[in-house]
């Protein structure tokens, strides 16, 4: 690593120093967020695939559902009973912070199960799918929410070890190499000067 261009001087070397320990100290810090938001980053990659599996089991059960709902019902009948579906459920937005950053996601909060509509030409099956269908938006909503959170997270985790290199494979080591430069140099101008003073004395000795 080649060092930096800057006079070997002693104000540069104390200024190599701190800027050393400062560097390490990033260094390790920036290593144990990057380490904070990997396993972050882990737990929710298997909230995702768990939601997934979620999802695809009650899709599996759902779309067969609806698609008896609509054989045995008919599609008026299943119009007729969207349009009187009078369903309130709530959608809060939370906010999540991890390593300093802040998240935001929005959890779909369902009542308790209850009926949407008349029961009048209404069976079981019916009420049974709908509840599946308010089911599956749920769970769709938090897996777009996670999935959003994996997104940012996974770009913090791609620049906060852009970092780590830059400080452990530049930075650090060209540090390093410079102060020991500005080292040599100095011990070698207090060797040059100790003989030369040492010389001079010997000299002002030999006057006398």
């Amino acid at each position: 690593m080649d060092k930096l261009n800057i006079a070997p001087t002693k104000s540069n070397l104390l200024q190599m120093k701190e800027q050393l320990a400062v560097s390490t100290n990033g260094y390790e810090l920036l290593e144990e967020k990057r380490e904070i938001l990997v396993r972050e980053l882990m737990q929710l990659v298997e909230r995702v695939k768990s939601l997934e599996e979620d999802i695809k089991k009650l899709t599996q059960e759902a779309y067969p559902a609806f698609t008896r709902m609509l054989m045995l019902d008919g599609a008026d009948q299943i119009e007729r009973l969207s349009k009187s579906i009078h369903y309130k459920f709530e959608m809060e937005e939370k906010t999540e912070v991890i390593c300093g950053m802040q998240f935001s996601s929005i959890d779909v909060k369902l009542p308790e199960k209850e009926l949407f509509y008349s029961l009048i030409g209404t069976d079981a099956n019916t009420d049974a799918t709908t509840v599946k269908f308010f089911e599956l938006l749920s769970l769709l909503t938090q897996m777009a929410s996670i999935r959003t959170i994996v997104w940012r997270l996974a770009g913090e985790v791609k620049k906060t070890q852009r970092r780590v290199n830059a400080l452990d494979k530049m930075i650090i080591p060209q540090t390093k190499e410079t102060k020991a430069y500005i080292e040599r140099v100095l011990e070698e101008r207090d060797r040059e000067n100790f003989f030369v003073l040492k010389a001079l004395k010997k000299k002002k000795g030999n006057h006398k």
